[in-house]
């Protein structure tokens, strides 16, 4: 997932960028000064001495303030205080299970009691997340619970491990009974019910973790009122393994099959080589990356096969046609940054959002109906 809605790095690692440039100006100024000067004798060996001890002191202030602690370079740890975005809290690894992905886990953290904040809806309204630290390199990483947290403090995350993602590589070496320290929550999205008609979301990968979080709060929980919005997930991954594992996937199934009025699911594959999750059969995936066509197709816009699940939904839910220009339309995408700028567009500067592009822009959604996660 890209980070919410916007990854920031630690505060320590922008520290050690702004010392590290304050640390080269002077030998630029230095090396531009001589360039500008004649030619002049070799310096005395105590100069050659100064230069050097000078190097060599800044060389030492230097790898001081990487290696060794300092606490005022990220947040505090507490371990006795409520969770907060503004300290680290100690929470234990209960579970990590392996899925069909052998780069991915189930991995369920679990908070002291004293540490659970009070249940609002405000604190724990999708979408949240929260930041897992690596103690080893002191490298901070957000990661969204697919249920939230319980009244026991636990929280479930799906997390594969990828070559160059240090924590995930981390979270996956460590044993149940180890101490992680996370901080959070902090709000990647904030969700307003009964604003929208349809919300399409399109994911790829892990990216799927905060719509799975929306979808769980909003409809795998079987609402008790009658809720305005329907929802469509639109899901890619490379191979069927690389999918969710089934404890995700078989909640959404049902979900789909049982209420088709508020939840519509499609998966899509590069490929249907490797083994297959056991609650899925090869018809139940589509061969091909997430297009125009899917994206039509969800909507109901297409002459495709997709009228039936359009008539369920008129009939259940009592309201304007799904081509009506009134319907309010948005727009969730969370995935690798390939499959964003190809559907949305690239971010902006600063992974601030940016004009919307690619596939939605060109069939004339604008910023207010599209968000990139």
């Amino acid at each position: 997932m890209r980070p919410s809605p916007t990854v920031r790095y630690a505060s320590h690692a922008i520290r050690i960028i702004s010392l590290q440039t304050k640390c080269a100006h002077p030998g630029l100024q230095f090396r531009r000064a001589m360039s500008n000067q004649p030619a002049s004798p070799a310096p005395k060996p105590y100069a050659s001495r100064l230069v050097g001890g000078c190097i060599g002191a800044a060389s030492v202030l230097t790898a001081a303030y990487l290696f060794l602690p300092d606490e005022s370079r990220s947040s505090p740890t507490r371990p006795n205080a409520s969770l907060s975005p503004a300290h680290f809290t100690p929470v234990t690894l209960a579970a990590s299970e392996p899925c069909t992905d052998p780069d991915a886990r189930l991995i369920t953290l679990v908070v002291p009691a004293q540490a659970v904040p009070a249940r609002n809806e405000s604190l724990f309204a999708p979408v949240w997340s929260i930041f897992v630290k690596d103690d080893d390199i002191q490298v901070e990483r957000p990661y969204t619970p697919l249920e939230g947290i319980d009244s026991e403090g636990r929280m479930k995350f799906w997390i594969k491990r990828y070559p160059k993602g240090e924590v995930a590589r981390w979270l996956h070496s460590k044993n149940v009974g180890d101490k992680i320290e996370i901080r959070g929550p902090l709000k990647t999205w904030p969700w307003q019910e009964g604003v929208w008609d349809e919300v399409v979301m399109i994911s790829g990968g892990t990216g799927i973790t905060p719509f799975y979080q929306l979808l769980h709060h909003s409809v795998l929980q079987g609402p008790s009122s009658p809720a305005r919005t329907r929802f469509t997930l639109l899901h890619s991954s490379h191979t069927p393994d690389e999918l969710p594992p089934p404890a995700m996937l078989e909640p959404l199934l049902a979900a789909a099959e049982g209420h088709p009025e508020r939840l519509k699911l499609a998966l899509h594959v590069d490929s249907l080589n490797g083994p297959m999750p056991p609650c899925l059969r090869a018809s139940d995936l589509q061969v091909g990356r997430i297009g125009k066509a899917a994206i039509e197709h969800a909507l109901g816009s297409d002459d495709g096969s997709g009228r039936w699940w359009q008539y369920l939904r008129r009939k259940a839910m009592h309201r304007q046609e799904p081509d009506s220009p009134n319907r309010k339309v948005l727009f969730l995408i969370c995935g690798p940054q390939p499959m964003i700028d190809a559907i949305a567009g690239p971010f902006g500067r600063n992974y601030s959002q940016g004009a919307v592009g690619g596939i939605l822009g060109g069939m004339g959604y604008d910023t207010d109906q599209v968000y990139k996660l």
